[in-house]
């Protein structure tokens, strides 16, 4: 094997990439997509729908719902709150899952709030604590709630 598997995690998938460490009680679903270099902390849930890309940092507390596409290297802050249904209700089974996007090298802060159906694009970052409504460009720095774009960022692509 690989990759490590803390034996308190429930991991039911097998999709999951070489040097890719999950933490104890970590739930993941079977159709769950794990990328390599991966590192998912305690208390992590992640939903049937999910693709992680490779070198993705995952905190604490996040649930990753159906519909999560996450870009390389990307780092997601404790108790991020992902949502991938615009008009929730107790038993709706019929709701329309809405795919949420993460760009390759994002950073998102902790207890930021991403809704359904958004993109946050290539090394953007969302500060702390934000809720973000809409799209995030690339290369800029959001904050606040609703989340606006406060600092744009220089791309250092040339270095990856």
């Amino acid at each position: 094997m690989s990759f490590f598997i803390h034996p308190l995690s429930d991991v039911q998938t097998a999709a999951i990439g070489a040097g890719t460490r999950i933490w104890q009680f970590v739930v993941i679903l079977p159709n769950a997509r794990i990328g390599g270099h991966v590192n998912i902390c305690s208390h992590c849930f992640i939903e049937n729908d999910v693709v992680v890309g490779d070198r993705v940092t995952i905190k604490s507390g996040v649930q990753l719902w159906d519909g999560l596409r996450i870009g390389d290297d990307v780092f997601i802050g404790p108790n991020v709150t992902f949502t991938n249904d615009l008009y929730p209700r107790s038993g709706n089974v019929d709701f329309q899952c809405l795919q949420t996007r993460v760009g390759r090298g994002a950073s998102i802060g902790g207890g930021a709030t991403i809704l359904p159906g958004v993109a946050i694009g290539d090394r953007a970052v969302v500060g702390a604590g934000s809720v973000v409504v809409k799209d995030v460009p690339p290369d800029v720095v959001v904050a606040g709630n609703p989340a606006r774009v406060i600092k744009k960022l220089i791309s250092k692509e040339s270095d990856r």
